[in-house]
């Protein structure tokens, strides 16, 4: 099984971190976990393409998590694609991009008519509702579907990944929950979002309250080493990162305080092999992990 982080930033616009987007790759398939701003050239840089991804899976319904989902599916076409999309996400999502399909027909149609392509089942949608409890399969990979808490984003999920004897749990937006801690019980690997409350003080911008509001449903940094212990996992690896510049060493000791596994502090196209125990972005290559 192999991780990469696609995207791992916030709402907030940085130019090293792109919108929310995490590749799980293992037992023949290949599955994309939302799609940020960026992610088509992620993918690109990631070695892959759009059209080589089995299915999407949607967390929740956010503007950071699916903002970019047609260009996914144009520049998929445009990439080669000849099959349909699957997309597994909350009715609240697949009701959203049904719209966004709908608005964008009359181009869809122009390119289809004006283009002459062998085929244009690549542009096609299959729409999946998920609820929390559904397990899913592609290929050997079989996937869980959690309910989390991001507080009036009802409902949000993450997902736990198994195949080969090997688990890797995804948080999505969530603050601490117990129904995902209890799920990926022992896993190899946790992905889980974090905000470091200390820089993202309110200022002219953000009141008081709405930073409180923002805190309320995602994980602080004092929280999430606790949760990848009481997971018992393996490897924490933090994505998400709210806001998305960051202190790494203040940041690492936080976590390591209550988390005495290895602890990565993602940056986008980073690959964790699960199977090698290995980790891989730009020029450092980690073994043993």
């Amino acid at each position: 099984m192999q991780v990469t982080l696609l995207g791992t930033g916030c709402p907030v616009v940085h130019s090293g971190r792109r919108g929310a987007a995490t590749m799980v790759e293992g037992g023949g398939a290949r599955l994309l976990i939302d799609c940020g701003s960026g992610v088509s050239q992620r993918l690109v840089e990631a070695d892959t393409t759009g059209a080589a991804v089995d299915a999407l899976l949607i967390t929740h319904f956010h503007t950071d998590h699916l903002v970019d989902f047609y260009q996914l599916v144009i520049s998929s076409w445009h990439q080669g694609r000849t099959r349909p999309w699957p997309v597994y996400a909350p009715r609240t999502v697949l009701d959203h991009l049904a719209a966004i399909l709908a608005a964008w027909e009359p181009e869809r149609s122009q390119r289809i008519a004006f283009e002459q392509r062998n085929s244009h089942t690549g542009l096609e949608i299959e729409p999946h509702e998920i609820a929390g409890g559904d397990c899913l399969s592609f290929g050997g990979m079989q996937v869980e579907v959690v309910e989390v808490d991001h507080g009036p984003v009802v409902p949000a999920f993450g997902f736990v990944f198994r195949v080969d004897g090997l688990t890797a749990v995804h948080s999505g937006d969530t603050a601490r929950c117990e129904a995902l801690i209890a799920a990926g019980q022992g896993a190899d690997l946790l992905v889980h979002e974090v905000m470091l409350h200390r820089e993202a003080p309110p200022d002219a911008h953000r009141s008081a309250a709405t930073m409180g509001n923002v805190a309320s449903y995602h994980t602080l940094s004092s929280q999430v080493g606790g949760i990848a212990c009481d997971m018992a996992a393996r490897i924490l690896a933090l994505t998400h990162f709210v806001p998305p510049d960051i202190d790494r060493a203040a940041l690492l000791s936080e976590v390591t305080e209550n988390f005495d596994g290895p602890v990565l502090i993602g940056e986008d196209l980073m690959r964790i092999d699960l199977a090698a125990r290995t980790v891989i972005w730009r020029d450092l290559h980690l073994r043993s992990l």
